[in-house]
């Protein structure tokens, strides 16, 4: 599949420095800024601890390839080399790595207030380390490495940037 994606307005990731300010206009906000505070891809709360980096988790294939598809020119552009050709436009489930339904709508995000505006790190650190969970169903009921046992919990472990191949 093609991707019909634009990365001509992406910069380099030596082009973002802290105090930068980010303009984010996609699907989930528009017209919104925020300075950049830390070097990208470093310093990050010390109760995050993600296993795997935005740029793996495109390569893997996350969320039906549709995973920051409409914002590429937020991120380093880098973060899509490795990718590229594996995003699009519309969520293709058989283009995740476990083949497999697994996201939800943006909208079911908001109508269910799992994430808004300004939402606090905190609050998002606390969902991300309390999906670990997850793990520990693929660990009690599934042979070691069987990346058939538990294709969804797997897939969405993958999502929240926790290691699925246990």
């Amino acid at each position: 599949m093609k991707s019909l994606l634009d990365l001509s307005k992406s910069k380099s990731e030596k082009e973002y420095k802290v105090g930068m300010i980010i303009k984010i206009n996609d699907l989930m906000l528009t017209d919104y800024s925020y300075k950049l505070t830390e070097p990208v891809g470093q310093n990050y709360h010390p109760d995050f601890k993600p296993e795997y980096t935005p740029p793996e988790m495109l390569k893997f294939g996350v969320f039906e390839r549709k995973y920051l598809n409409d914002c590429t020119d937020e991120f380093p552009k880098e973060w899509y080399e490795n990718a590229w050709d594996k995003l699009s436009i519309v969520a293709n489930e058989s283009l995740n790595y476990f083949k497999i339904k697994s996201r939800q709508p943006l909208s079911v995000w908001i109508e269910k207030d799992w994430i808004k505006l300004g939402d606090p790190d905190i609050r998002q650190i606390k969902r991300w380390k309390a999906f670990n969970r997850h793990a520990g169903q693929i660990v009690a009921n599934c042979e070691p490495k069987d990346m058939s046992c538990r294709p969804r919990q797997c897939q969405a472990l993958l999502q929240w940037a926790y290691n699925p191949f246990i």
